[in-house]
């Protein structure tokens, strides 16, 4: 006699997987940098075995990295895509357009609101200023994150080791005019001074003559989640004014999306 398997007892197997997996991925979200996988299983109370076995499972689809040399585990890429995600849907966009739109009449200037998306830089909300040069930053354009202000504002804000992962050697960085950095070494420097002064900038390395300030937001665990920034064509603007403005409307994007 067949015996007809019960589709819902099978279905309940995988159940503590699952759930085993969002709580690792939610622990990982929520620490300042990569940690141990013996220190995962620790704080969730699950066996090794199956903390490396789950890890190694989000590693082949890009939700986790494994950084060797430290043999610690950090969230991957993908994650980031799903992050990115959400905020195009909900909250980010629609909270930040109208603060954007407020930004850019204040100073005169276009400007924008971008998330990470892999290695680069993808814009959801844009306000062009009147009488302002024309940019490439669209809604949906996709630009390499080294290369920009918003991009540089995150990388900076994201843990030493995401970078290394973003940006292994020479062939991560493409190149749009010639100009920015081209080796992991020049990226670390130039994120060293985006942290130190406290807000990105970049000058001719998107499009010739335009320059721009961006400064990360950040969600209540610390991670940046979105940059703002405004762009404009060179000239005698006082760049630190420019920034402290980027910055404001930064800060009260945040203190808006925590609320």
């Amino acid at each position: 006699m067949s015996v007809i398997p019960d589709i819902s007892d099978a279905a309940s197997a995988q159940v503590p997987a699952a759930e085993n997996t969002l709580r690792i991925l939610r622990y990982l979200a929520g620490r300042p940098a990569p940690v141990a996988a013996s220190a995962i299983a620790r704080e969730l109370a699950l066996p090794r075995s199956t903390v490396y076995h789950l890890l190694t499972t989000l590693a082949a689809h890009g939700f986790v990295l494994h950084l060797r040399e430290e043999r610690r585990w950090g969230l991957g890429t993908s994650a980031f895509e799903l992050a990115g995600g959400y905020a195009r849907q909900q909250p980010l966009a629609r909270l930040g357009r109208p603060l954007v739109a407020s930004l850019s009449d204040r100073l005169g200037e276009s400007t924008h609101l971008a998330v990470m998306s892999g290695g680069d830089v993808l814009y959801i909300v844009e306000e062009r200023a009147p009488r302002r040069p024309a940019l490439i930053t669209d809604v949906g354009v996709r630009l390499p994150a080294h290369l920009t202000a918003s991009g540089r504002a995150m990388l900076a804000s994201l843990p030493r080791e995401q970078v290394r992962a973003l940006y292994p050697s020479a062939s991560s960085f493409p190149d749009r005019t010639g100009l920015g950095p081209r080796r992991p070494g020049e990226l670390r420097e130039l994120l060293r001074e985006v942290r130190g002064r406290g807000y990105a900038t970049e000058d001719s390395e998107v499009a010739d003559g335009l320059r721009s300030v961006g400064v990360a937001v950040r969600d209540h665990a610390g991670w940046p989640i979105a940059a703002v920034a405004v762009t404009w064509a060179d000239g005698d603007l006082d760049e630190s004014a420019l920034a402290d403005a980027v910055r404001d409307t930064a800060a009260t994007l945040e203190s808006r999306l925590k609320r």
